[in-house]
C-alpha cells in the first residue's frame, strides 16, 4: 500500500506543477485596440429563469462596453418572476440591440441548452458569446475576445471566471475551489487537451456550432452545454480551442449562499463525466478523485498504525505544495489574492469535498432553477 500511495502522490505533484509551469507559460491576452472597429460582430447569449434580482447589473456592464458590434438575445426560460418584463422595458432604451426571446415552458432535458440553441437561430452575430444572467463583466469584456478571436482564429474561447467579493469563509472557500477550475481547464487547452471550460464566459464561431452539429449527441443531459461542445470542437479542429488570459475578460458571478444550491451545481457538474466520449476527460476525474482520497487514506493508515508517519507526512506534502503554488498563480490573476490564506483550508476539506460528491454524482437528479433534472 505505501508504494502504491508515494506513486499516486507523486503523479499528482508531478501533475500539478506541470499545470503550474504551464499557467506561466500561457502568454496573456493583449490589451485590446480601444479603435478597432473591424472586429467580428457578436452576438452575447443570455439564457435566464428567474433573474429578475441581476439581469438589470449585467445589462448595465453591457451597456458600457467599449466595443460596440454586438448584439445580445436574452432567452427567457418562462420566468415565475418579472425577468422577462424587465429585459423587455430595458430593450426600449438600450444603447444595443437588444432582443427578448421567449421561451415556451415545455419539458425537456437541458433547458439551457434549448436557449441557446434557439437564440443561436435567430442571431446575426459571426462570434456568439454565452454568459449568465446573474454574472458582471467589465468594460473591456467583449473587446478582448473580439480582438482575441482576430489574433489568433481560435473557434472556441474560454475565458476566466471566479466570484465576486467574499463576505464569508464559505464564500472564500468557493473562490479558491473555483479557481482550481479554472486554471486546470486553462492549462489543459494550452496543452492541446482541453478537459473543461465555463459557459458563463465562452465564446465560439457560429459557424463551427453549426459544422459540429451544435448540441447534437449530448441535448438529452441537462448539463454540458459548455465542456461537451468544446471537446466537440476541439475534435473537429485540433488547436482550434484556445483559452484567453487577460483580467479584461474575466466574469464574475455570485457565490452560492446556500449549502442547497452549492450542492446541487457541484453534483450537476460531477454528473457530467461519465458521459464523456473521450477517454481523456474521464480518466482524468478518475486521477483527481484518486488523488484526493490518497491522503485520506494515509491519514487513517497512519491513526491506524498500518503507515508510517514520515510517509504519510510525505504524501500530503506532495498535494499541498504543488497545490498551493499552483492556486496562489490563479489567485493573483483573478484578482483574488485576499483568498491565498484560505488555500490552506481549502487543501484540508477538498479531500472530503472530492470523496463526497464523486459518490453523490452516482446518483441521478437534481434541482436546478426550481426544476428537477436528470
Amino acid at each position: 500500500m505505501t508504494i502504491f500511495l508515494l506513486v499516486i502522490s507523486g503523479l499528482y505533484a508531478l501533475f500539478t506543477l506541470l499545470l503550474w509551469i504551464t499557467w506561466l507559460r500561457i502568454p496573456p491576452g493583449q490589451l485590446p485596440d480601444r479603435s478597432m472597429t473591424d472586429g467580428p460582430h457578436i452576438t452575447v447569449v443570455i439564457p435566464v429563469r428567474n433573474e429578475a434580482d441581476n439581469i438589470r447589473n449585467l445589462l448595465d456592464d453591457l451597456s458600457r462596453q467599449t466595443y460596440t458590434r454586438f448584439e445580445v438575445i436574452v432567452a427567457d426560460d418562462s420566468s415565475t418572476d418579472t425577468t422577462l418584463s424587465l429585459v423587455q422595458q430595458y430593450a426600449q432604451s438600450a444603447p444595443f440591440v437588444l432582443r427578448p426571446l421567449p421561451l415556451t415552458n415545455e419539458r425537456t432535458a437541458s433547458p439551457k441548452k434549448r436557449a441557446i440553441t434557439q437564440s443561436i437561430a435567430i442571431a446575426t452575430g459571426d462570434l456568439i458569446m454565452t454568459t449568465d444572467g446573474d454574472c458582471r463583466v467589465g468594460p473591456n469584456w467583449l473587446a478582448s475576445f473580439a480582438a482575441f478571436q482576430s489574433q489568433t482564429g481560435a473557434r472556441l474561447i474560454s475565458g476566466p471566471v471566479t466570484f465576486t467579493d467574499e463576505h464569508t469563509v464559505f464564500d472564500a472557500l468557493q473562490t479558491v475551489e473555483f479557481s482550481s477550475l479554472i486554471g486546470s481547464g486553462a492549462c489543459t487547452m494550452e496543452l492541446g487537451v482541453p478537459t473543461m471550460c465555463n459557459g458563463a464566459n465562452l465564446g465560439y464561431v457560429k459557424e463551427v456550432f453549426a459544422a459540429v452539429g451544435g448540441f447534437a449527441g449530448f441535448d438529452h443531459l441537462a448539463s454540458g452545454d459548455d465542456e461537451f461542445l468544446m471537446h466537440k470542437i476541439s475534435a473537429r479542429y485540433p488547436n482550434g480551442v484556445k483559452f484567453l488570459k487577460s483580467p479584461e475578460a474575466i466574469v464574475r458571478t455570485g457565490t452560492h449562499q446556500t449549502w442547497r444550491g452549492f450542492y446541487n451545481q457541484r453534483k450537476r457538474w460531477a454528473s457530467k463525466w461519465r458521459a464523456y466520449d473521450s477517454y481523456l476527460p474521464s480518466l482524468l476525474a478518475v486521477f483527481i478523485f484518486l488523488c484526493n482520497v490518497v491522503p485520506i487514506v494515509a491519514v487513517l493508515g497512519w491513526c491506524l498504525n498500518f503507515l508510517n508517519g514520515n510517509v504519510t507526512l510525505l504524501v500530503i506534502g506532495l498535494k499541498l505544495v504543488p497545490e498551493f503554488l499552483f492556486l496562489r498563480q490563479i489567485l493573483v490573476f483573478l484578482q483574488k489574492k485576499s483568498s491565498v490564506p484560505v488555500i490552506p483550508l481549502t487543501q484540508l476539506v477538498y479531500p472530503l469535498y472530492v470523496l463526497f460528491f464523486g459518490l453523490a454524482a452516482q446518483g441521478k437528479g437534481y434541482y436546478w432553477k426550481g426544476r428537477k433534472l436528470t
